[in-house]
């Protein structure tokens, strides 16, 4: 199984979790993991697992708004060029024989109404990819760190998802 994961990251946390979920993969697939600035602009064609993750802005994906509010509260302003929203709303539409998986990192506070991973989804089905349930993995505060124990559950949830869409 090859398996592409792309992340956006403004603090270093969602490239945190995309290497741990890729690890996860890798027990049952070879794995490729890239930012999202340095995706390729068409899903290729021998990729079976398409994991796509962003940080969660304003209860969705990232915009260019969005990220500018966060390299003025310090993140590092090389992500500024396009999010996860931008890759997926540049894809072509249709013919998109891959599984799709979202993910994404959010403040880790109750009853959130939005998250990236099902905006990212949403896009995705329409898309034509077919769609898994997406997970959101908890930061502390708007820049984190992480909250503990996320990286193993990362990799835990890598592992099942290889094995369940290896079976399919």
């Amino acid at each position: 199984m090859e398996v592409l994961v792309i992340f956006e990251t403004m603090f270093g946390n969602t490239a945190r979790v995309a290497r741990a979920i890729a690890d996860g993969f890798a027990v049952g697939a070879h794995v490729t993991v890239t930012d999202v600035v340095d995706a390729p602009v068409e899903v290729p064609p021998q990729v079976d697992v398409v994991v796509v993750g962003g940080p969660t802005h304003v209860f969705s994906m990232s915009r260019a708004s969005t990220r500018r509010d966060a390299v003025q509260r310090g993140a590092a302003g090389t992500d500024l060029g396009g999010g996860i929203r931008d890759w997926l709303e540049g894809l072509p539409q249709g013919g998109h024989p891959q599984a799709f998986v979202g993910f994404d990192t959010c403040v880790d506070l109750p009853l959130l109404p939005g998250a990236a991973s099902r905006s990212a989804t949403r896009i995705a089905r329409r898309l034509g990819f077919t769609v898994t349930d997406p997970e959101s993995f908890l930061v502390e505060g708007y820049e984190g760190p992480l909250v503990e124990g996320e990286l193993d559950r990362a990799r835990a949830w890598g592992e099942k998802l290889a094995i369940q869409l290896a079976e399919t």
